[in-house]
């Protein structure tokens, strides 16, 4: 399956947010769900199909306009599944925040079933007075079931300059994997990049997990656990709306 979603958010010149475009081809189903207190515009993800499956290739372009606040959540977690013998699926997203606009991106974790085996391509461009939230969970299998192969390959750019840049591999074939040197034994891990202003302060919140400031405006905060409540419970305090948080 191919399919292909995109969202443009511009500032409506009221103080507001408008989407000038919003798309998607099944799996990748967007809907307009609500408008934050800051009259920026929520969006939700809705899959509309099982997967993604072998041989998928999806891909999800966002454009955040000068002055535009927008936030992109999902109604449920994503479940890669392995599927026909295929090439591996692949989930490309794509996104540009300009100076002035915000972007917060807070879907559900991603779960590597057994047997999947899926590639996701991440790529962010932040101009230099943009804002970014930007948070990925990945859930090594289901319950007590062995992890699929999953390889995410995530960059974040801010003013043109690499700001964050990181690959992660687990499951079958991952370096590392059958000794545990990957996760530590671990069964879920969550990052979230702050970019801008209102960062998060330097410290270790948790026995597995650290915040770390980025060499320019941003902040890197990672989270290991035995399963994703862990990982919510360290992560999810960071991502409340206008938090200039201070770690405890």
């Amino acid at each position: 399956m191919r399919a292909e979603a995109g969202i443009v958010a511009e500032d409506d010149g009221r103080g507001g947010t408008r989407l000038t475009v919003l798309r998607g081809e099944s799996p990748l189903l967007l809907r307009r769900t609500g408008r934050p207190v800051d009259g920026g515009v929520t969006v939700h993800l809705v899959g509309g199909a099982a997967g993604p499956l072998r041989g998928d290739d999806l891909r999800l372009d966002v454009v955040v306009g000068p002055g535009a606040r927008l936030e992109i959540l999902s109604v449920a977690a994503s479940l890669a599944l392995p599927g026909r013998p295929a090439p591996p699926s692949r989930l490309t997203v794509t996104v540009s925040v300009a100076a002035g606009g915000t972007l917060r991106w807070l879907p559900e974790p991603l779960i590597a079933a057994a047997g999947c085996d899926h590639d996701v391509v991440t790529r962010v461009d932040v101009a230099e007075g943009g804002t970014l939230l930007w948070r990925d969970d990945l859930v090594c299998g289901r319950h007590r079931e062995a992890s699929g192969a999953v390889r995410a390959d995530t960059l974040i750019r801010y003013a043109g300059v690499a700001l964050y840049r990181h690959e992660l591999s687990v499951g079958p074939g991952a370096p590392g994997w059958d000794g545990a040197a990957v996760l530590g034994g671990g069964r879920a891990i969550g990052t979230l990049v702050a970019v801008g202003a209102d960062l998060p302060t330097a410290g270790v919140p948790a026995p597995d997990a650290a915040v770390m400031p980025l060499a320019g405006p941003g902040v890197l905060a990672t989270a290991v656990g035995d399963d994703i409540r862990a990982v919510r419970a360290v992560l999810d305090p960071l991502c409340a709306p206008r938090q200039a948080a201070a770690l405890p």
